[in-house]
């Protein structure tokens, strides 16, 4: 029969020591919290300095950008996850799309925002600027995101290829566009797609820009090279046969 554990009684003198060493304990505990506190507001600080001093090159780098057509829908295309959710008509619209920036808040905890420069030519939409803005909040406030009212000249966000759709929801499977992560605002705090453009593509787009495209050659010409050589093969066979008989 399995042994019943009993509580040890502790002495007064056992009792107190312990409450001492709790005491002690949560002091130093204290300590290391208001460390930790010290030490974000430092990073914080070291942060901002860095995002101060980045903020010319980023603007040089659009700069030249610009001279380069079709750079950031070929970045975003090449993107293994946010090209996930652009259709073919969403890329054509973004064939427009000429800057795009990321703002980060003074106090860079508490949000950002996202803005996508157009061509004047865009036939989509009115809008020179897209903007969608994140206030992730402070202090227990709530999280919330907006994004500009697109004055549609073709509303992509009804042009949506029914096929896909069914196919999506079939395997049950949320369907999303681009535009509909615009102008969705639903969830800010989980919106991961805002978050791969903030920390992965705009931080070092040419990595994206610069992927090599692969191509495959297709298995019926491979066949193909190998029967040809293969009837070659035979050609030869039958020519020393031929020759042998002769002598």
């Amino acid at each position: 029969m399995a042994s019943i554990a009993k509580k040890v009684k502790k002495s007064d003198d056992a009792l107190e020591d312990e409450s001492e060493a709790l005491e002690a304990i949560d002091n130093c505990q204290n300590e290391i919290d208001a460390l930790n506190e010290k030490a974000s507001e430092e990073i914080l600080k070291v942060e901002q300095k860095y995002n101060n001093l980045r903020k010319p090159f980023f603007q040089k780098r659009n700069e030249i950008i610009q001279r380069i057509p079709s750079f950031w829908v070929t970045a975003i295309v090449n993107h293994p996850q946010i090209s996930g959710i652009l259709e073919e008509e969403e890329e054509e619209c973004l064939q427009f799309m000429q800057k795009l920036d990321v703002e980060e808040f003074e106090d860079i905890k508490s949000g950002y925002r996202i803005h996508f420069h157009f061509d004047e030519e865009n036939p989509y939409f009115e809008n020179k600027v897209l903007t969608k803005e994140f206030n992730l909040g402070s202090s227990g406030e709530t999280p919330v995101s907006m994004s500009t009212a697109i004055k549609w000249k073709r509303d992509l966000t009804k042009m949506l290829p029914k096929k896909a759709m069914a196919n999506r929801r079939k395997r049950g499977l949320e369907y999303r566009t681009f535009f509909d992560w615009f102008t969705d605002n639903n969830d800010p705090i989980n919106d991961d797609i805002a978050e791969l453009i903030k920390d992965d593509l705009w931080p070092n787009p040419l990595q994206y820009y610069l992927v090599p495209d692969i191509e495959v050659e297709p298995e019926a010409e491979e066949d193909g090279a190998d029967d040809d050589f293969g009837d070659d093969g035979e050609e030869e066979e039958d020519e020393i046969e031929d020759e042998e008989e002769e002598a």
